[in-house]
């Protein structure tokens, strides 16, 4: 894979994706950006998310199972040393549909243990949660 990532004057880029897409990222005004645009850790975070969102969907729509409704809340600690890398990542899925509970940890398990590049791209310790139809929230091990 090859992109194109330009600067454009100050903390600011612009990356142009393969497939077409416009990145702008931007640093802090704090640290000399002028919040034009995501900073990369947070769209590193986000890749992590969408790359595990995408196979989860994946995986269900191919054990015939609908979702209704999806979403991820993300949360990461960063070691507090330069380089500040990401140490640990837990992601926790809302889920809403008739989804067995042993479909879901199995798909869940799937994309982190398995098929998710983004993730496996990472040093940092990722864990896993999930919830179903507003139900508990249950750790996976």
């Amino acid at each position: 894979m090859e992109l194109t990532v330009k600067w454009d004057g100050k903390m600011a880029f612009s990356g142009e994706t393969p497939s077409g897409h416009l990145v702008k990222m931007d640093a802090a005004p704090e640290i000399g950006g002028e919040n034009t645009g995501s900073r990369p850790t947070e769209l590193l975070l986000n890749a992590v998310a969408g790359c595990t969102g995408i196979d989860l969907i994946s995986i269900l729509d191919k054990m015939r199972l609908e979702t209704k409704a999806f979403h991820m809340e993300v949360k990461a600690e960063r070691a507090g040393e330069h380089p500040k890398r990401f140490t640990n990542i837990h992601i926790h899925y809302v889920l809403v549909g008739e989804l067995p509970e042993d479909k879901v940890v199995r798909a869940i398990r799937l994309s982190k243990d398995k098929y998710c590049s983004v993730a496996h791209s990472l040093n940092a310790e990722i864990t896993a949660s999930y919830s179903i139809n507003e139900g508990e929230k249950i750790t996976l091990a």
